[in-house]
């Protein structure tokens, strides 16, 4: 029995590895890395028709229509081509036109057509269903199956001649074209040697429009159309790495068989007929040669047959399956091995030395003790976590290196070693100079020959546990200011209002804003801008109780929570004191700073349940103090949300008015106030809403002006105006058109490009336009603004100064500014007759704008005394409802253009 042991061991071995089939694997590599070695060439008989990127691009979207494939068929056709088979699904309908072209096509061409078949399964998945081509179709077609079988390793390899379905014997496409189908043939491998860069791929858009030297390459060729764009998704994974197309697949199926290369394994018998071989020699040669001969027969045997199974494979349709033989001869070498090894004094020796090497090495300590926990094994690793060397613990009880504090109960191995093995504990270590630190330690026991012992692995953790903390309290604050976060402040904010709603208390929130904190980055940049928030942090956090906290939300925004209770239930009266503290100089650095706060306020849980609700609605109180009360406290209100929402609303609904064009220009003349002829006209926009009517501007462009859409609006106004001035224009009527600009033109810096543009779309000469500019349009960026008028007025466009008098600087504006004319604000007119002030004012205006040389024209004139009046102070032109209200454009065609007495402008 000794005798053959080796030989029992080696057939043990591979009849498990051949009944487990783990030698698939292999067989597998072997035959891919043969089809590597062995190139062969493409017939060049077969040729694909490639629905490829180019031709997606060019025809459109995918799925494309049918009688893109009756034009292709009706080219193939007159290409003279051998076969033609569509890898294209046609099981469903389509348009009818498209579907009745496809069967004429099919039908002209004699059902000499191949369609495909497939299985899916159905939406059961328990069954597979059988996809044919539509009855009009398949009655002038050759039906033809395009499933193929995809492996355990997801690659295909395997091709079928056809399947039974049903009572009925499909056959696969690549066996119809290549005539070769019969039902009783098994599925062959194909022949992936053959190289599918050779088999000649057209795209589909070149035949289909019929480019005579494409067709010349069809002549006499097999062809199968179908889909290799990536995107289209019909690919396939294959040997040695490579993902093919369906109908690349089915090319070089059917090259195979056109080749005479439909491979097929060849039979267990030789397989076997090897394998005895192999034993047998290895029986005679067992105990006669030594075991370097033995193993240099061995591989010379491997490499014979490898070398038979490539010339095999190459010369026939066969492919040996050598896996079994190899494995065979890899378990004969390792059965030479072992029979010259000592296996159990090895095993202990390497156990041994495995023990001493991990110990000694190992980063981190390593401590073993008997079964009395008295200490056995002392690595580097524990001499480095303890200080203390070998020699001086080997031998000690193993607590002696624990901590031992009367407050706290000391850690003991014995609680350890009746816990389960692996069970990783943190106890308090002392090392030898009396430091206590934090040690982690994993123990496990086991039965030596001495009796039970322990060993534990142990690890310093005191750098861990101070980064867990200093991650957390980056997690949980501002790094900058040294703050609670926004997170941090949300999960207390909402542990405060739980507290107090319970006791029957509220919560009061404050949200903090900076003003003009942009300016400060911009002017003296984000460094020092940093310091001023620092600075800010340390000014609020002694302001609020103790039990009060203060958190940094954003950018420039801080927020303080505080129990009503702490404040005296005068939530306005302590947000006025947090404003107040801040009218003492803030120093930043070497600077002292002036800063203003603008503060949102909200008491929970009357203002809301939730954190989120009252942050939220602190903010929305926020955004309310900064655009009327800046600098100062607004306590939340339902009517800001309501306001917020209506706004909300409106802005929604503004887009939908652009996209269904809902708004529409009024025209209000402007007149010569001395004869009354019409120089002008201002455009003015209006909306006509679907349910509330004509709206006028005051109604809805104080939230265009803030909303994404204004710009858009805009130019549509100006190109409306614009065409229509041009239209009265080459009428005879040359008026002069003005048209007001919205602030976001003038920020978006293509102001002069846009206007440019407009004019020579609709042609109206730059002279006829007039731009009316406001001074909120010209507070943000002077240069920009002063650069973009002289490009407008290089244009030959003019610009108007609106609602003089109304602002902080107009004076000053009229300097900086190219301007053209000013307009009195109606406010200043309207009772011109009755007060002095008025008077004065529109009198200094009229004197000031002819030293600059600008024209003037008076807005809001309602009567012939105001007209009157004007023409006497020295103001030439007017508008107001005395000439005319804002109407719609046929009515002032109607009403100023067609009457005889019209005159023009000069």
């Amino acid at each position: 029995m000794k005798r053959y042991r080796a030989q029992i061991f080696a057939m043990i071995a591979l009849a498990i590895v051949a009944l487990g089939g783990w030698h698939s694997g292999l067989r597998h590599a072997l035959v891919d890395l043969r089809f590597a070695w062995q190139p062969r060439q493409a017939s060049g008989d077969v040729v694909v028709i490639a629905i490829d990127a180019p031709s997606i691009d060019e025809v459109g979207v995918w799925p494309w229509s049918r009688s893109l494939y009756s034009e292709l068929l009706r080219q193939l056709q007159k290409a003279d081509t051998q076969d033609i088979a569509l890898d294209i699904d046609f099981s469903t309908p389509s348009d009818a036109a498209s579907d009745r072209n496809f069967a004429e096509a099919l039908e002209s061409a004699g059902g000499s057509i191949v369609l495909p078949s497939f299985q899916q399964p159905r939406v059961d998945r328990k069954e597979l269903h059988l996809n044919h081509p539509l009855p009009q179709f398949a009655e002038h077609s050759w039906p033809a199956l395009v499933n193929v079988e995809v492996g355990p390793d997801g690659l295909v390899r395997r091709y079928p001649f056809g399947e039974t379905i049903g009572k009925k014997f499909v056959p696969a496409m690549a066996a119809v074209l290549a005539g070769q189908y019969d039902e009783k043939r098994t599925p062959f491998l194909i022949d992936f040697s053959i190289r599918t860069t050779g088999i000649p791929k057209i795209s589909f858009n070149e035949v289909r429009l019929g480019d005579e030297a494409t067709l010349r390459k069809l002549s006499g060729k097999k062809v199968i159309v179908g889909a290799t764009a990536l995107e289209l998704g019909d690919r396939f994974s294959v040997p040695n790495g490579a993902i093919l197309p369906g109908p690349v697949l089915q090319a070089l199926a059917l090259e195979s068989l056109l080749q005479n290369r439909a491979l097929q394994w060849t039979s267990g018998v030789v397989t076997a007929a090897g394998l005895a071989l192999l034993v047998l020699v290895m029986l005679a040669t067992w105990r006669r040669l030594s075991a370097s001969k033995r193993v240099a027969i061995l591989l010379a045997m491997a490499a014979t047959v490898e070398a038979g199974a490539f010339l095999l494979q190459a010369m026939f349709p066969l492919i040996p399956d050598t896996a079994l033989f190899h494995i065979a001869v890899a378990i004969y070498i390792a059965t030479i091995a072992l029979d010259e090894i000592d296996i159990r004094n090895l095993l202990g020796r390497v156990a041994e030395s495995r023990f001493q090497r991990v110990a000694m090495s190992l980063g981190d300590g390593l401590v073993c003790t008997d079964s009395r926990y008295m200490i056995t094994a002392w690595n580097p690793g524990a001499t480095a976590i303890f200080g203390y060397q070998p020699d001086e613990m080997i031998g000690r009880p193993f607590d002696d290196i624990c901590a031992h504090d009367e407050t706290v109960a000391a850690f003991s191995i014995r609680k350890a070693a009746e816990l389960a093995a692996g069970t990783v504990i943190e106890f308090d270590g002392r090392r030898r100079n009396g430091e206590v630190f934090p040690v982690e330690a994993s123990f496990s026991g086991w039965q030596g020959a001495d009796g039970l012992q322990f060993g534990a692995i142990l690890r310093d953790i005191s750098v861990r546990k101070r980064e867990a903390a200093r991650i957390k309290y980056l997690a949980e604050h501002d790094t900058l200011t040294g703050l609670i976060n926004r997170n941090t402040l949300h999960a207390r904010l909402e542990e405060k209002m739980s507290t107090a709603e319970a006791d029957g208390n509220q919560v009061a929130l404050l949200v903090i804003g900076i003003d003009g904190f942009q300016q400060i980055n911009e002017m003296l940049g984000n460094s020092f801008g940093d310091l001023v928030l620092r600075a800010i942090s340390q000014r609020l956090t002694p302001a609020i109780p103790p039990e009060g906290l203060v958190a940094r939300l954003s950018g420039d925004e801080f927020a303080i929570v505080v129990p009503t209770g702490d404040i005296g239930d005068d939530l306005g009266g302590f947000a006025e004191q947090i404003g107040d503290s801040f009218d003492a100089p803030l120093l930043a650095g070497n600077r002292h700073l002036r800063i203003k706060v603008s503060i949102g306020a909200a008491v929970g849980p009357t203002d809301g349940r939730t954190a989120d609700e009252l942050l939220s609605n602190a903010h929305m109180a926020l955004s309310r103090a900064k655009a009327t009360n800046r600098g100062g406290c607004v306590l939340f209100e339902d009517s800001i949300r309501r306001e917020l929402e209506t706004r909300l609303t409106l802005e929604a609904e503004l887009v939908l008015a652009a996209d269904r064009d809902e708004f529409e220009l009024f025209y209000q003349p402007q007149v010569h106030l001395a004869d009354g002829r019409l120089i002008g006209a201002e455009a003015l926009i209006r909306w006509r809403h679907p349910e509330r009517g004509l709206l006028s501007p005051s109604e809805f462009m104080s939230v265009v002006n803030t909303s994404s859409i204004s710009e858009r609006i805009a130019e549509r106004v100006l190109q409306a105006a614009c065409a229509k001035g041009a239209a009265w224009e080459g009428a005879g009527h040359r008026l002069r058109i003005g048209v007001n600009l919205a602030p976001i033109q003038m920020g978006s810096g293509g102001l002069a490009i846009s206007v440019a543009q407009a004019l020579a779309n609709t042609g109206l000469s730059p002279t006829s336009l007039e731009l009316e500019v406001t001074e909120d349009i010209l507070l943000h960026d002077e240069q920009a603004a002063l650069n973009t008028f002289r490009e407008i007025q290089e244009l030959g466009v003019r610009l108007v100064f609106d609602d003089f008098g109304t602002g902080f600087a107009s004076l000053s504006y009229l300097k900086k500014f190219p301007l053209d004319g000013l307009k009195i604000d109606r406010s200043f007119v309207l009772c011109l007759l009755t007060n002095p002030d008025d008077a004065a004012i529109v009198s200094s205006t009229i004197g000031l704008s002819r030293q600059l040389g600008l024209s003037v024209i008076a807005e809001g004139i309602e009567d012939r005394a105001t007209a009157d009046f004007l023409i006497r102070m020295g103001c030439e032109e007017g508008q107001g409802y005395f000439f005319g209200r804002p109407m719609p454009a046929s009515e002032f065609e109607a009403r100023f253009l067609t009457a005889p007495a019209t005159a023009e402008v000069a």
